[in-house]
């Protein structure tokens, strides 16, 4: 127990730091560099309570994929933010507002908050223990048992999602110069190369 909770502590302050760091750092490839150091830490929470599949989705799609497509995004794009920075700072009363009225609706809602009769029940055993099988197992039992229609569907729409970005890219622009492959290879010498017979000293 002293072992899982150090972890906890290890884990919870470097993802409190790291998300500090995500709003406050000034280079934007640093604030996506902590934003996956982020994500890590989410995991091994994830991991310590027990839910791994959760965790490795959370390492396999948020790193793998969005963070590190939020990094090559914000190093390729030519953007000025110390222009954008300019003038934030009277919206600041307007952001300190809106903060204290969410805050406000938070508390009005954890105040009127009423725990269940048998909560000490709950706490000492919260799940069905399952011996037989690991949660991703589990997940994956009913994923591809009571909900396979729903997951295939959500394939399609992104399989539909997928093609229409890739026409839209690569849709036919004026003025844009492409490479055709089978016109490079029916290309003959006598069509790009021309020789002449320059006497000497006269130039071309």
């Amino acid at each position: 127990m002293i072992v899982q909770a150090l972890a906890f502590y290890l884990f919870a302050g470097i993802l409190t730091l790291s998300a500090l760091m995500v709003i406050s750092a000034r280079n934007p490839v640093h604030s996506v560099l902590f934003l996956i150091l982020a994500f890590f830490n989410a995991a091994g929470l994830f991991v310590l309570l027990g839910a791994e599949f959760v965790g490795l989705i959370l390492v396999i799609v948020y790193v793998g994929a969005v963070a590190v497509l939020f990094l090559f995004v914000v190093m390729m794009l030519d953007i000025s933010f110390s222009d954008l920075r300019k003038g934030a700072m009277q919206y600041v009363p307007i952001g300190l507002g809106i903060g204290g009225i969410l805050l406000g609706e938070l508390m009005i809602i954890y105040g009127g908050w009423k725990f269940a009769p048998n909560m000490s029940e709950n706490l000492a055993a919260p799940l069905l223990r399952f011996e037989s099988s690991s949660n991703t197992q589990s997940l994956g039992m009913i994923l591809y048992t009571d909900y396979v229609l729903a997951f295939q569907l959500a394939g399609l729409v992104l399989f539909v999602a997928m093609v229409g970005a890739i026409v839209l890219t690569h849709r036919t622009r004026a003025g844009v110069r492409r490479q055709s492959v089978a016109e490079q290879q029916k290309r003959r010498p006598e069509d790009v190369l021309e020789i002449r017979k320059i006497t000497s000293r006269t130039g071309v």
